[in-house]
């Protein structure tokens, strides 16, 4: 261990008044920046609520086997690709933990601009995500105790508060409700409400970026196993989703709108998590990992954009190609039939010229 009893930044050579008045500014940065991060998720729910169309919404539900395959890949296979990553990689109860609550947390508005690149069901996805968020006040605190259970918490002085964490969740829903009534009532509004949601929601989002980096210095040093794992896990979640929608014999349109859904998680919601369930020091040993988990899923997806895109363009030229040697063949047949003609009426020419 260094020792730092030399220096001035060493806690030890501080006053009690000094070392009590760095602790009240960085609980007043961390209030701040919980309040911050409250607002963003409440414009961010809001903004979701807007996009819902209860009519679609409910032709959905009427018919629920998509939406059946993308909660069962929501909340079956991601906390189950998380757990097993957890253990393969032997992290430390907080860092297993937090994958955890990350891959029990619902889908998140990216996945929805996703599935409109990749061509998907956009109400399908827009009802999976007001779903999950709805599923996600009883799921996730149930997904967390069941997969936890093994890992003995409680002698690492670590207890999930379980009931505040299904209270935040079910809060949340206000917004979302609120934003569904507003689009139902003034459809027009929400639109321009939506637009200025996004743009609110990007700038708070930049906001908690800096005020995290401030605050948690420490935790943008994240171990190699949490990078390779933000890496991993989104990807998983992508192709993992796509293949459980194929085995239940979705429609292509649906295979890709479940892929997107699947990988693309809410990590607003998870951040909101980590904050609820443990203290700075823990918060600042894995804060980092569910804005990598978030830049990750995004360039992840993008890239299964891309290739879907060039694969679409390559079919799309082959029919093309095909057209064209069609139109060649006939025109060649045509010149040939007029040739023929030419010389038939030539030697007939020739004959009457003879008689």
């Amino acid at each position: 261990m260094a020792n730092c009893s030399g220096t001035l930044a060493c806690p030890h050579n501080l006053t009690e008044e000094e070392l009590k008045r760095g602790l009240d500014n960085h609980g007043n940065m961390k209030l701040i920046f919980s309040v911050f991060l409250a607002v963003m998720l409440i414009v961010l729910m809001f903004s979701l609520g807007c996009t819902v169309d209860i009519k679609k919404l409910w032709s959905h539900i009427r018919r629920p086997w998509g939406i059946a395959v993308g909660l069962l890949c929501q909340y079956g296979l991601m906390p189950l690709i998380a757990y097993v990553l957890a253990i393969s990689f032997s992290l430390p109860p907080v860092q297993a933990v937090t994958l955890l609550m990350l891959g029990c947390s619902p889908g998140g508005t990216l996945s929805n601009l996703l599935t409109y690149w990749a061509d998907g069901d956009i109400d399908l996805s827009i009802s999976m995500t007001a779903c999950s968020l709805i599923m996600a006040t009883g799921m996730m605190p149930l997904c967390l105790y069941l997969y936890t259970r093994s890992w003995d918490l409680e002698r690492n002085k670590l207890i999930l508060p379980y009931q505040n964490i299904g209270i935040a969740l079910l809060c949340f829903l206000i917004p979302v409700a609120f934003g569904i009534f507003v689009n139902f009532k003034w459809p027009k509004q929400a639109k321009i409400i939506l637009r200025v949601g996004s743009v609110v929601g990007v700038l708070l989002l930049v906001v908690i970026i800096v005020a995290s980096g401030i605050l948690m210095k420490g935790s943008w040093n994240a171990d190699s196993p949490l990078l390779v794992i933000s890496f991993m896990f989104p990807l998983m979640g992508y192709v993992f989703g796509f293949l459980l929608a194929l085995l239940a014999h979705q429609p292509w349109k649906r295979c890709r709108t479940i892929c997107m859904e699947t990988g693309a998680q809410n990590i607003q919601t998870c951040s909101t998590m980590i904050q609820l369930s443990f203290n700075s020091e823990q918060i600042a040993e894995v804060f980092a990992f569910p804005l990598n988990y978030g830049f990750f899923q995004t360039l992840n997806g993008f890239f299964i954009i891309l290739v879907y895109q060039t694969y679409k363009r390559l079919c799309k030229k082959k029919p093309e190609e095909k057209d064209l040697d069609c139109n060649e063949v006939s025109e060649r047949k045509e010149t040939a039939a007029g040739s023929e003609a030419t010389s038939f009426l030539e030697t007939d020419e020739v004959a009457s010229v003879n008689l």
